[in-house]
């Protein structure tokens, strides 16, 4: 009899490679300054002393990311040495030539290959817990098209300009080796992903509690509970091992070198402000514009003097401190305080019931957290929370509905990222093309007990269309473009808070759910 055939040989290198063609398609597309941002990051490493490295500042866009991103970038350079040499002197800002486009659009591209394996991986872990034959409602399927096709990855990498796929590979690749009980291996992963980008700082809370709780403690009680006398003193030192090994080879040298201020300073540049110029659809955006609201209706009443008032320099699109108006300023030691807050009840949780899927929302809810609370957040940092939620959409109907919320609104809030006309048409297809597979599929897959949306949120879905076309279509033709042209980042990210906030809230309850759940199992 002969064997049977790996069903995913068929489907699964077809999305893979329909989704490398259409990255290259997209290769002359629009690129951010986050182009400009990485070739001058490989002139610095390839043509500067490590040693300068961190001290660099010709352009304006210095390094500052862990010494890890900055050997991967050294290590790219001799790659792009080959297809033009002038991309690598630091005095030759904004060099953009055919060769460079070509070459820097290639290396997302080809680094994206972890990203494609990190997914493969999850197809087989998806499939053996949740088997099902029918192709279309299948959930290794499903998660493939949600993580392969994802849209935030398509536009932030491929037509904006970042790593962010080579980086989730080895996020859900790390997150994959836990659920399969590789615990070392994946504590190695995270540790060399937090040392080449230090934004997944937002879920190593996650990571800590989850690798103490069920690898460094071997046993519970019949309760659930934890068994304090099967603390394994050898595992905490093998985990911390792995840990410093990673950061004393990413941070070493620059110690070494008495340069780790200095490295820490680039990391964490504290003045930046607590917004980004683009605001991320957060809680800090609804308390920025409350605040706005607030002192336009008190000039408005006359109970506020005008020369009194800050500088409206947040409403600005500027990224630099500022002071609110009427509600109190917000420090960088506040926002950590709501931000551990805001995480602690996913986190003890976790340390009652340590499987990898609370794992997994854990994650999710510390990304989350971060995202809403965090200091001088990016738009684009959303990212880390879709990614993984896609994997429990596929396994959990609430979460589903919870995933098509937050996908939606989070991809939604990074079309500001695409600017030009040129790319209108490029960002709403692939937004299309992502909602009209997602909604239907997942609907499919929990086929049987109505709507995943409550009617609300699918209204508060339906208004995302026409914020979309009046901040899009309507406003650039208004005369007041040249009066307020943030207005429309204004409005888009304000109206997609409310759709994060909404997810946010609604991942605690799916949690508080569970807990409950879970414990009357046990009783």
């Amino acid at each position: 009899m002969a064997a049977p055939v790996d069903s995913h040989r068929g489907w699964f290198p077809a999305l893979a490679l329909g989704v490398t063609f259409l990255k290259c398609i997209l290769i002359n597309s629009y690129h951010s300054t986050d182009f400009e941002v990485h070739r001058n990051w490989l002139a610095i490493t390839h043509s500067l002393p490590v040693s300068q490295w961190y001290h660099e500042n010709t352009s304006e866009w210095t390094l500052d990311y862990p010494p890890l991103f900055a050997w991967f970038e050294y290590g790219l350079s001799h790659a792009a040495k080959h297809f033009d040499r002038n991309m690598l002197v630091v005095q030759n800002l904004n060099y953009a030539s055919p060769a460079t486009v070509l070459f820097q659009r290639l290396s997302v591209i080809f680094t994206d290959g972890l990203f494609i394996y990190a997914v493969r991986q999850w197809c087989d872990i998806v499939k053996e817990q949740k088997p099902n034959k029918d192709l279309m409602k299948r959930p290794d399927l499903i998660v493939s098209v949600l993580l392969l096709w994802n849209f935030g990855l398509l536009v932030v990498d491929h037509i904006h300009f970042q790593y962010n796929g080579f980086l989730s590979g080895l996020l859900l690749l790390s997150v994959a080796r836990h659920s399969q009980t590789r615990h070392l291996e994946g504590a190695l992963l995270f540790s060399v992903l937090l040392n080449l980008k230090h934004i997944y700082l937002y879920i190593a809370p996650a990571y800590g509690i989850y690798l103490l709780r069920s690898y460094c403690f071997t046993q519970d009680n019949p309760g659930g509970s934890v068994r304090w006398q099967s603390f394994s003193p050898v595992r905490l030192v093998a985990l911390g091992s792995i840990v410093l090994s990673v950061t004393a080879v990413s941070l070493g040298p620059f110690f070494a070198m008495g340069q780790l201020p200095q490295v820490l300073s680039r990391l964490f540049p504290f003045k930046r402000g607590l917004c980004h110029a683009y605001w991320a659809p957060n809680f800090w955006a609804l308390y920025n514009v409350v605040d706005k609201a607030l002192s336009v209706l008190g000039l408005r009443l006359r109970l506020l003097d005008e020369a009194t008032l800050p500088e409206a320099s947040m409403t600005g699109g500027l990224v630099q401190e500022f002071h609110h108006s009427i509600l109190p300023s917000i420090s960088p030691s506040f926002t950590l305080v709501c931000t551990l807050l805001s995480i602690l009840p996913a986190v003890l949780c976790l340390w009652h019931r340590p499987d990898p899927r609370a794992f997994l929302r854990c994650l999710v809810l510390c990304a989350l957290g971060s995202f809403m609370f965090g200091w001088h957040v990016h738009e684009k940092a959303i990212l880390i929370a879709i990614l993984p939620l896609s994997i429990l959409a596929v396994e959990n109907r609430e979460d589903a509905g919870i995933f098509l919320m937050l996908a939606t609104t989070g991809h939604a809030s990074l079309f500001p990222l695409l600017f030009t006309a040129a790319e209108l048409p490029t960002k709403v297809l692939l937004m299309l093309m992502f909602v009209t597979y997602s909604f239907p599929a997942l609907k499919h897959l929990h086929s049987g007990r109505g709507s995943l949306l409550h009617p609300l949120e699918a209204l508060y879905i339906l208004g995302l269309v026409a914020v979309g076309i009046l901040c899009e279509i309507v406003y650039p033709l208004s005369p007041w473009q040249q009066r307020l042209p943030f207005l429309p980042l204004l409005v888009t990210s304000v109206y997609c808070a409310l759709g994060v906030c909404s997810s946010f809230l609604r991942l605690y309850v799916s949690l508080w759910r569970s807990s409950q759940s879970s414990k009357d199992k046990l009783q």
